[in-house]
């Protein structure tokens, strides 16, 4: 069988560290800036950043819609930290009015932007990951958390009571960056279970 093609959204953010580690978990990953590029794609990865600059950038490549649009016919998608924001269909502190985070509503969840706090306030910690089987190594800079779970999303993670991994079908989130620490669990998960569906 063929390494599914998964593109990593190139307009802000940690978009190296996500195609190291979507080609050592065996897909075939690129960069995506262009509607062509969205629609190749069997998934997307949604990097971190800082995700109402990232609601500007899909506005302004004219990705919004269209992105919008693969995840409503189930397109695949992984987000990790602000990635996991826009995936939301709610987003809590998005911003101010005009320059808000726009929720994408990939997965069936509420996520507050920056709970944990603000640069300052970035922290490590293990946690324990349904579906890995040892604890992940979890780095959380200005890391949202999810608040509200619809009732077909799995949670995958929790960091104290608050839940930081989060799946629905064929699409993951995290409010934490693994693509920092070597471990490819978390993306093999995600490239696992596109191509278990292909």
């Amino acid at each position: 069988m063929n390494a599914p093609r998964i593109g990593v959204l190139a307009l802000q953010g940690d978009t190296r560290e996500h195609l190291a580690a979507l080609r050592e978990a065996g897909a075939e990953a690129y960069t995506v800036r262009r509607r062509s590029e969205l629609d190749s794609a069997d998934g997307l990865v949604i990097p971190g950043g800082e995700s109402t600059a990232m609601t500007h950038l899909l506005r302004s490549f004219e990705l919004l819609e269209p992105l919008r649009s693969r995840l409503a016919e189930g397109m695949p998608a992984y987000g990790s930290c602000a990635g996991m924001i826009l995936l939301a269909s709610e987003i809590l502190d998005a911003g101010v009015a005009g320059r808000e985070a726009l929720p994408l509503a990939g997965i069936d969840m509420t996520v507050r932007r920056n709970a944990f706090g603000r640069q300052v306030d970035s922290f490590e910690e293990q946690v324990e990951f349904t579906g890995v089987d040892s604890p992940v190594h979890a780095v959380f800079i200005r890391a949202p958390w999810v608040e509200r779970v619809g009732d077909d999303v799995e949670v995958l993670a929790r960091a104290g009571e608050h839940i930081v991994a989060v799946r629905q079908g064929k699409s993951l989130a995290t409010s934490f960056h693994p693509e920092m620490t070597g471990d490819r669990r978390v993306h093999k998960l995600f490239v696992e279970g596109i191509s278990a569906r292909r």
